[in-house]
Protein backbone atom coordinates (compact mmCIF):
# COMPACT_ATOMS: atom_id res chain seq x y z
CA UNK A 1 0.00 0.00 0.00
CA UNK A 2 2.98 2.14 0.24
CA UNK A 3 3.47 2.66 -3.11
CA UNK A 4 -0.24 3.34 -3.77
CA UNK A 5 0.04 6.05 -0.86
CA UNK A 6 3.48 7.70 -2.79
CA UNK A 7 1.35 7.68 -6.17
CA UNK A 8 -1.49 9.71 -4.47
CA UNK A 9 0.68 12.05 -2.71
CA UNK A 10 2.96 12.52 -6.20
CA UNK A 11 -0.29 13.75 -7.65
CA UNK A 12 -0.56 15.96 -4.85
CA UNK A 13 2.51 17.23 -4.88
CA UNK A 14 3.02 18.28 -8.92
CA UNK A 15 -0.32 19.65 -8.52
CA UNK A 16 0.57 22.25 -5.80
CA UNK A 17 3.94 22.87 -6.91
CA UNK A 18 2.70 23.88 -10.63
CA UNK A 19 3.86 20.85 -12.61
CA UNK A 20 0.50 19.58 -12.99
CA UNK A 21 -3.04 21.22 -13.00
CA UNK A 22 -6.05 19.70 -14.64
CA UNK A 23 -3.84 17.38 -16.88
CA UNK A 24 -0.85 15.46 -17.11
CA UNK A 25 0.03 12.12 -14.98
CA UNK A 26 2.29 10.09 -13.19
CA UNK A 27 2.41 6.34 -12.61
CA UNK A 28 4.82 3.81 -11.19
CA UNK A 29 5.92 0.00 -12.03
CA UNK A 30 4.23 -2.36 -10.18
CA UNK A 31 6.57 -3.67 -7.35
CA UNK A 32 5.37 -6.89 -7.66
CA UNK A 33 5.15 -7.35 -11.40
CA UNK A 34 7.66 -5.70 -13.36
CA UNK A 35 5.36 -6.17 -16.53
CA UNK A 36 2.92 -3.62 -15.37
CA UNK A 37 2.72 -0.66 -13.73
CA UNK A 38 -0.07 1.58 -11.54
CA UNK A 39 -1.60 4.68 -12.78
CA UNK A 40 -4.88 6.87 -11.36
CA UNK A 41 -7.95 6.60 -13.87
CA UNK A 42 -8.88 9.76 -16.14
CA UNK A 43 -9.22 12.18 -12.72
CA UNK A 44 -7.38 15.80 -12.54
CA UNK A 45 -4.36 14.98 -10.47
CA UNK A 46 -5.06 16.88 -7.88
CA UNK A 47 -8.19 14.99 -6.85
CA UNK A 48 -6.42 11.28 -7.19
CA UNK A 49 -6.93 8.86 -4.74
CA UNK A 50 -6.20 5.24 -3.97
CA UNK A 51 -9.52 4.44 -5.09
CA UNK A 52 -8.52 6.00 -8.55
CA UNK A 53 -5.39 4.08 -9.08
CA UNK A 54 -6.01 1.23 -11.93
CA UNK A 55 -2.96 -1.32 -13.19
CA UNK A 56 -1.91 -1.84 -16.89
CA UNK A 57 0.23 -3.90 -18.75
CA UNK A 58 3.06 -2.35 -20.44
CA UNK A 59 1.20 -2.16 -23.89
CA UNK A 60 -1.73 0.14 -21.58
CA UNK A 61 -4.13 -2.45 -21.04
CA UNK A 62 -5.91 -2.10 -18.05
CA UNK A 63 -5.46 -5.59 -15.78
CA UNK A 64 -8.17 -7.59 -14.02
CA UNK A 65 -11.18 -6.12 -16.56
CA UNK A 66 -10.57 -2.47 -15.10
CA UNK A 67 -13.47 -0.88 -17.53
CA UNK A 68 -12.96 2.99 -15.87
CA UNK A 69 -12.05 5.06 -18.47
CA UNK A 70 -7.81 5.41 -18.80
CA UNK A 71 -6.03 8.39 -19.40
CA UNK A 72 -5.47 8.63 -23.56
CA UNK A 73 -1.39 8.84 -23.20
CA UNK A 74 -1.09 6.00 -21.01
CA UNK A 75 1.27 4.43 -23.62
CA UNK A 76 4.11 7.02 -22.64
CA UNK A 77 4.09 5.04 -19.30
CA UNK A 78 4.21 1.66 -20.56
CA UNK A 79 6.56 2.30 -23.53
CA UNK A 80 9.58 3.90 -21.49
CA UNK A 81 8.83 1.03 -19.02
CA UNK A 82 9.20 -1.37 -21.59
CA UNK A 83 12.24 0.16 -23.04
CA UNK A 84 13.71 1.28 -19.62
CA UNK A 85 14.26 -1.62 -17.39
CA UNK A 86 15.63 1.05 -14.72
CA UNK A 87 12.86 3.46 -14.54
CA UNK A 88 10.45 2.96 -12.21
CA UNK A 89 8.15 6.13 -12.33
CA UNK A 90 7.13 8.67 -14.85
CA UNK A 91 5.54 11.91 -14.27
CA UNK A 92 3.82 13.71 -18.25
CA UNK A 93 3.44 16.83 -17.69
CA UNK A 94 2.54 20.33 -19.70
CA UNK A 95 4.32 22.59 -16.97
CA UNK A 96 4.80 25.97 -18.90
CA UNK A 97 8.21 27.09 -18.39
CA UNK A 98 9.33 23.45 -19.82
CA UNK A 99 6.92 23.86 -23.13
CA UNK A 100 9.18 26.69 -24.73
CA UNK A 101 12.03 25.13 -24.95
CA UNK A 102 10.94 22.03 -27.26
CA UNK A 103 9.61 24.90 -29.89
CA UNK A 104 12.11 27.47 -29.74
CA UNK A 105 15.51 26.09 -32.14
CA UNK A 106 18.72 26.64 -31.02
CA UNK A 107 17.61 26.44 -27.23
CA UNK A 108 17.80 23.55 -26.26
CA UNK A 109 16.99 23.19 -22.07
CA UNK A 110 20.27 22.39 -20.48
CA UNK A 111 21.29 22.67 -16.18
CA UNK A 112 21.75 26.07 -15.04
CA UNK A 113 21.66 25.14 -11.63
CA UNK A 114 22.98 21.87 -9.42
CA UNK A 115 19.33 20.89 -8.77
CA UNK A 116 18.98 20.32 -11.91
CA UNK A 117 22.14 18.44 -12.77
CA UNK A 118 19.98 15.61 -14.09
CA UNK A 119 19.28 17.65 -16.82
CA UNK A 120 23.35 16.59 -18.28
CA UNK A 121 23.84 17.36 -22.02
CA UNK A 122 20.64 18.70 -23.83
CA UNK A 123 17.67 17.51 -23.33
CA UNK A 124 15.98 15.72 -26.84
CA UNK A 125 12.73 16.81 -27.91
CA UNK A 126 10.33 14.11 -29.40
CA UNK A 127 9.00 16.04 -33.00
CA UNK A 128 5.67 13.84 -33.15
CA UNK A 129 5.63 14.49 -37.14
CA UNK A 130 7.99 12.14 -37.52
CA UNK A 131 6.31 9.24 -36.23
CA UNK A 132 2.89 10.40 -36.77
CA UNK A 133 2.66 12.62 -39.33
CA UNK A 134 1.51 16.20 -39.90
CA UNK A 135 -1.79 14.52 -39.13
CA UNK A 136 -1.93 14.26 -35.90
CA UNK A 137 -3.20 15.92 -32.14
CA UNK A 138 0.09 15.81 -30.32
CA UNK A 139 -0.99 12.98 -28.37
CA UNK A 140 0.74 9.73 -27.65
CA UNK A 141 -2.52 7.81 -28.28
CA UNK A 142 -0.94 4.35 -29.29
CA UNK A 143 1.68 1.94 -28.27
CA UNK A 144 3.77 2.88 -31.43
CA UNK A 145 4.01 7.07 -30.56
CA UNK A 146 4.87 5.38 -27.03
CA UNK A 147 7.79 3.72 -28.42
CA UNK A 148 8.68 6.11 -30.69
CA UNK A 149 9.31 8.87 -27.82
CA UNK A 150 10.85 6.12 -25.75
CA UNK A 151 13.46 5.88 -28.57
CA UNK A 152 13.82 9.69 -28.27
CA UNK A 153 14.07 9.87 -24.35
CA UNK A 154 16.52 7.46 -24.59
CA UNK A 155 18.83 6.93 -21.77
CA UNK A 156 18.24 10.71 -20.62
CA UNK A 157 16.27 11.56 -17.50
CA UNK A 158 13.50 14.29 -19.43
CA UNK A 159 12.25 14.25 -23.05
CA UNK A 160 10.43 17.50 -24.24
CA UNK A 161 7.78 16.95 -26.70
CA UNK A 162 7.06 20.03 -29.59
CA UNK A 163 3.99 21.85 -29.10
CA UNK A 164 2.53 19.61 -26.16
CA UNK A 165 5.23 19.27 -22.63
CA UNK A 166 7.60 17.15 -21.39
CA UNK A 167 7.62 13.66 -19.66
CA UNK A 168 10.19 12.93 -17.11
CA UNK A 169 11.22 9.57 -15.60
CA UNK A 170 13.31 7.95 -12.00
CA UNK A 171 14.22 5.50 -10.59
CA UNK A 172 11.57 5.62 -8.63
CA UNK A 173 8.12 8.02 -8.09
CA UNK A 174 10.26 10.05 -4.88
CA UNK A 175 13.16 10.54 -7.98
CA UNK A 176 10.77 11.30 -10.87
CA UNK A 177 8.80 13.92 -8.91
CA UNK A 178 12.07 15.62 -7.62
CA UNK A 179 12.74 15.84 -11.56
CA UNK A 180 9.75 16.94 -12.85
CA UNK A 181 9.75 19.98 -10.53
CA UNK A 182 13.25 20.96 -10.46
CA UNK A 183 13.04 20.72 -15.00
CA UNK A 184 10.24 23.27 -14.31
CA UNK A 185 12.58 25.13 -11.82
CA UNK A 186 15.39 25.21 -14.44
CA UNK A 187 13.23 26.24 -17.24
CA UNK A 188 12.50 29.33 -15.61
CA UNK A 189 16.01 30.08 -14.21
CA UNK A 190 17.48 29.38 -18.07
CA UNK A 191 15.08 31.31 -19.95
CA UNK A 192 15.40 34.18 -17.77
CA UNK A 193 19.26 33.63 -17.56
CA UNK A 194 19.04 34.13 -21.62
CA UNK A 195 17.11 37.49 -21.34
CA UNK A 196 20.42 38.80 -19.10
CA UNK A 197 23.23 37.30 -21.28
CA UNK A 198 25.44 34.57 -22.03
CA UNK A 199 24.57 31.57 -19.71
CA UNK A 200 27.50 29.83 -18.42
CA UNK A 201 25.83 26.09 -17.71
CA UNK A 202 26.79 23.28 -15.61
CA UNK A 203 29.54 20.84 -17.28
CA UNK A 204 29.30 17.66 -17.62
CA UNK A 205 31.60 16.34 -14.89
CA UNK A 206 29.97 18.91 -12.51
CA UNK A 207 26.33 17.98 -13.66
CA UNK A 208 27.74 14.07 -12.91
CA UNK A 209 28.87 14.77 -9.38
CA UNK A 210 25.69 17.16 -8.21
CA UNK A 211 23.48 14.60 -9.63
CA UNK A 212 25.61 11.84 -7.32
CA UNK A 213 24.89 14.53 -4.32
CA UNK A 214 21.31 15.06 -4.75
CA UNK A 215 20.51 11.55 -5.05
CA UNK A 216 20.52 11.17 -1.10
CA UNK A 217 18.73 14.29 -0.37
CA UNK A 218 15.37 13.62 -2.12
CA UNK A 219 13.65 11.89 0.84
CA UNK A 220 14.00 15.61 2.26
CA UNK A 221 12.39 17.55 -0.23
CA UNK A 222 9.79 14.60 -0.36
CA UNK A 223 8.95 14.51 3.56
CA UNK A 224 8.63 18.63 2.84
CA UNK A 225 6.49 18.54 -0.16
CA UNK A 226 4.14 16.04 1.60
CA UNK A 227 3.82 17.68 4.90
CA UNK A 228 2.26 20.44 2.78
CA UNK A 229 -0.17 18.86 1.13
CA UNK A 230 -4.22 20.01 2.61
CA UNK A 231 -5.26 17.21 4.65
Amino acid sequence: MTSVNDLVAANRILYERGVLDGFGHVSLRDESDPQRFLLARNVAPALVTADDIMTFDLDGTACDGDARTPYLERFIHGSIYRARPDVGAVVHSHSPGVIPFGIVSGAPLRPVFHMASFLRGSVPVFEIRDAAGPDNDLLVRDVSLGHALARTLGAGSVVLMRGHGSTTVGRDVREAVFRAVYAEANARLQAEALRLGPVTYLSETEALRSSESNAGQITRAWELWTSALPS
